[in-house]
């Protein structure tokens, strides 16, 4: 599966958002990046993890792009964009996704610790449906990569 954009273009976009997760790496944050995209194929916001930086758990790299995004069209409403983010988004931002009527999501590594697909079945039909369309795997081993050299540095720094 892909996006309206295609193969080649979500390989392109998820490298941006690959370039914002390596951002979150050099400031010591978890690795996760993400952009939106609008209709037309134009990045219109971009963001990465900083949820050590603000202490919140809201500034997961989606929220922020999707907070950004929001601010350049001027409206919540994103619809027709898509979200490029290099981590299985969580229950939290899947919800932000839908709520803020974005065409679909793009994501790179699963997250088998709270990634949205972990969530019941009852709550799958929306994305099962179509409601908000989603592509896995896009860039998975750079994403994963990324990920576990950060977590393996983590581990070593702690002895």
């Amino acid at each position: 599966m892909e996006s309206i954009f295609g193969k080649e273009k979500d390989l392109i976009f998820m490298q941006e958002a690959l370039a914002q997760a390596k951002l979150a790496y050099e400031i010591d944050e978890v690795p996760i990046g993400a952009i939106v995209v609008n209709s037309e194929g134009d990045i219109i916001a971009r963001a990465y993890n900083s949820v050590e930086r603000d202490c919140t758990q809201r500034a997961h790299a989606e929220s922020l792009a999707i907070e950004a995004a929001g601010k350049y069209c001027g409206d919540w409403r994103l619809s027709g964009c898509w979200l490029y983010v290099t981590l299985e988004p969580c229950s939290m931002c899947m919800g932000l996704i839908r709520l803020s009527r974005l065409a679909g999501v793009v994501y790179g590594a699963s997250s088998p610790l709270f990634g949205f697909s972990l969530d019941n079945a009852e709550d799958l039909w929306i994305y099962k449906r179509g409601i908000v369309s989603v592509v896995e795997g896009v860039g998975v081993d750079e994403a994963t990569e990324l990920l576990k050299e950060f977590f393996h540095k983590k581990r070593k720094k702690s002895g």
